[in-house]
Formats: structure tokens, C-alpha cells, sequence
């Protein structure tokens, strides 16, 4: 029986009508249902839990979407955010894919710690929670500092075990190379010097203003206008992470260790999506050139926070993305045949190997002008020569 609103309110209108004001509750009962279920099932059944990584720390999972479908998108947040932040891709992809997001360490409703605040350890912690919700080859989706624990995780664990991954609007860090003096490097050196100090100066103000800190970033990272509740949403999230804690994660993202070498070991399909206005346009799109298998887009009007400025763009270039990648029914690959279990309780600790730069490659005729350089007398003192054949020294 299918009555519009306008006969109805005939109906109520009908006093006398004693048969049809008994049915009238009834039809009420049943188009509220009726709108109610098919809300409930545009909306995605989304199961949250808590997984234990060992060593006191636990992170918070939030998971949605088809199991069957053979592929998991595992979606990343950034600095100081939780998985709320995915909230709408969350949405969207579940109706197709299976999709986990989650706290990182420190972050959100994840354990607070004060160790291990690094892409390497919170790339350990990502490689445990797969393992632990058995999930085989992910495209793993991160954003900002999501960027540099996927880099991490790869450096670590290679591609092997994964679909595809896309890097949100981040450049690798090529940790603090740039902060060392080159005597060629001129201006662009002195230019990339007021840009680290300017990035220092922003550490303090976070600690010493949080909340008004963060209320800007908020407002800065997402170009269309939000609400009051939206924003206060995000500050009240990011102040869950101790700013202490979160000056070392930034210093351990953008200075700890040069992942820009993780490029080359990129081997799998990988797409970059990046603001228009993105401070770091140029880096992303040289970086995408050292990547062996590599799609850049760029997104017009959106801010730091593209997925969130332009959901509807965004869904659709990671939903183009996936639907051409192999899917994993045919390639019957297990997780962790071949990879080593992570030291969780051991956290990643840079070696001097990380902040080398590879030595130059000295050529033969290179050797043989160093040798003759050694003929001036100013070389011969300088290299000792002089010190152990005194009689071969002419003197004027």
C-alpha cells in the first residue's frame, strides 16, 4: 500500500472515516520502518576493537566491508589524527572492498607511549596488526605522516606482501641532509636552512599552545569550510597525543632518517595523489619519476587534507586505481612465508648506514690526477712525503 503525505493528511483531515484512522498508525509504523531499513543498509556495518601488539601497546581498529571481495584497503591516517578522519572513504570503499583504518601509536585512542614514535616502529606495528586481522596483499593508503610509515614498511618488509599502495600528498623525507652545509648548494641551501628553522619555531608553539595550534592546523589542512563541531572534532583527537610526544614524532618524520633511497626499492603499482597547492607539488612529482611503476594526480581546490576537500575525487581515482590491479584470488600468496617477524619489543633504531650518503666513485684517471697532484711541494708536506724523503725535496 504505497499513500503519498498529501493523502494522508486527507486522511487525518476524515474524522468520520473510522476504518481508515484505525489504519492510520499502522502506516505510519510502517514508512518510518521502511525509510529506517533503507538507511541501515546504505550505511556500511562498521565493527570496532582493539588489538594487542604486545609490549603494552594496543591500537584501536575500526573494519568494514566485504571479506569475499579479495581486496583489503588498509587506510592510514596522518599526524595527530585518528581513523575517524577516513570516515567518508570508509563509507564508500566498504561497499565494495574490506577496509581497516586505525590509531597509531600514541594517537587517538591508541595506547599513549612515549617510545617507539617513529615510521620504522609504527611500521612494525602495522606488519603485527595484518598479521593479526589475516590480511593478504593490502593496498596500503596513507596520508602525510601515513607516508612515511608506508616508506618504512617497505624498507623493512619490501613489496612482496602488497597490492599497491597510494601516498597522499607527502614527499618522502630525505631526513636531515638538507640541514648539513654544502659548499655548492648556494641559496637553495640557505633557502632550505629558514624553512627548517621556520618548521623548529612551529614545534614550539605547539607546546607551548596546543590547542590553539592545532585549531589552525585543523582549519589550514581542509580548505572548504567546516563546522565549529567538525573542527572541535579533530582538535579534541590530536590533543590526546602529548605534545612532547608529538614534537618527537615530526623530528623523527622530517629528521630522522633519509627514506627518499626507499624509491627505488618501489617495485609495486603505486599512485601519488597531491594538492595543487601542496607546499611539497615539486618533491612529489620528482619522486614519482624514481618509482618503477608510478601514476601522479594532481587534485585542483583541496587543501593538505585532498580526501576530505574532495571526497568525490579522490574515491574515484583510488577506486580506478584498485580495479586494475591483479586480483589476489590469482595470485594465492600467504603473508609472511618469507618475512621476518616483527621485533615489536624492540624498537627500530636508526643505524649510521641511514644518514650516509653513498661514497663517490673515484675513476681510474681520477686516481691517477690525485697522484699527480701529490708531485707540488705543498702536496708532498701535506701527504707526509716530504717527512720520509727529505733528500728528494729541491730547494730553491
Amino acid at each position: 500500500m504505497h499513500l503519498s503525505l498529501e493523502q494522508l493528511l486527507r486522511l487525518i483531515e476524515r474524522p468520520r472515516d473510522n476504518f481508515l484512522m484505525k489504519l492510520l498508525p499502522q502506516i505510519l509504523i510502517v514508512l518510518v520502518t521502511t525509510g529506517l531499513s533503507a538507511h541501515a543498509e546504505s550505511a556500511p556495518e562498521l565493527s570496532e576493537r582493539t588489538v594487542d601488539l604486545g609490549n603494552d601497546v594496543s591500537l584501536r581498529v575500526i573494519e568494514a566491508g566485504q571479506p569475499a571481495s579479495g581486496v583489503t584497503l588498509v587506510l592510514i591516517p596522518g599526524w595527530s589524527t585518528s581513523a575517524d578522519i577516513w570516515r567518508e572513504q570508509i563509507n564508500c570503499f566498504a561497499a565494495t572492498y574490506r577496509v581497516i583504518s586505525f590509531d597509531p601509536r600514541s594517537q587517538g585512542r591508541s595506547t599513549i607511549t612515549t617510545t617507539g614514535n617513529t615510521p620504522e616502529t609504527r611500521a612494525q606495528d602495522l606488519h603485527t596488526l595484518l598479521d593479526d586481522l589475516n590480511v593478504l596483499r593490502p593496498v596500503l593508503i596513507g596520508w602525510s605522516q601515513g607516508v612515511e610509515d608506508i616508506a618504512a614498511y617497505i624498507d623493512q618488509y619490501g613489496t612482496g606482501d602488497l597490492s599497491g599502495i597510494v601516498l597522499v600528498d607527502a614527499a618522502l623525507s630525505n631526513g636531515a641532509e638538507d640541514m648539513a652545509p654544502k659548499s655548492f648548494a648556494g641559496l637553495a641551501h640557505a633557502r632550505g636552512m629558514q624553512q627548517t628553522a621556520e618548521q623548529l619555531k612551529t614545534y614550539a608553539v605547539y607546546q607551548a599552545h596546543q590547542r590553539e595550534y592545532l585549531a589552525d592546523m585543523m582549519r589550514a589542512i581542509v580548505s572548504k569550510p567546516q563546522s565549529n563541531d567538525a573542527i572541535e572534532q579533530l582538535v579534541t583527537t590530536a590533543l590526546k597525543t602529548p605534545p612532547d610526544v608529538g614534537v618527537a614524532m615530526r623530528i623523527a618524520d622530517s629528521f630522522g632518517v633519509n627514506r627518499t633511497r626507499v624509491l627505488k626499492k618501489i617495485d609495486c603499482p603505486t599512485l601519488i595523489i597531491a594538492s595543487a597547492k601542496s607546499g611539497s607539488l615539486a618533491q612529489q612529482q620528482a619522486q614519482t619519476k624514481q618509482i618503477s611503476d608510478a601514476r601522479f594526480e594532481k587534485v585542483e581546490d583541496a587543501a593538505h587534507a585532498v580526501f576530505l576537500d574532495q571526497p568525490d575525487r579522490f574515491n574515484e581515482l583510488v577506486t580506478s586505481f584498485v580495479a586494475k590491479l591483479a586480483p589476489n584470488a590469482d595470485l594465492k600468496v600467504a603473508r609472511t612465508a618469507t618475512t621476518p617477524a616483527p621485533l615489536v619489543d624492540k624498537p627500530v633504531i636508526p643505524t649510521l648506514d641511514h644518514y650516509r650518503t653513498p661514497p663517490k666513485i673515484v675513476k681510474a684517471w681520477q686516481r691517477h690526477k690525485r697522484v699527480g697532484r701529490v708531485r707540488t711541494f705543498w702536496d708532498k708536506l701535506r701527504y707526509g712525503w716530504i717527512v720520509e724523503h727529505p733528500q728528494n725535496v729541491k730547494k730553491k
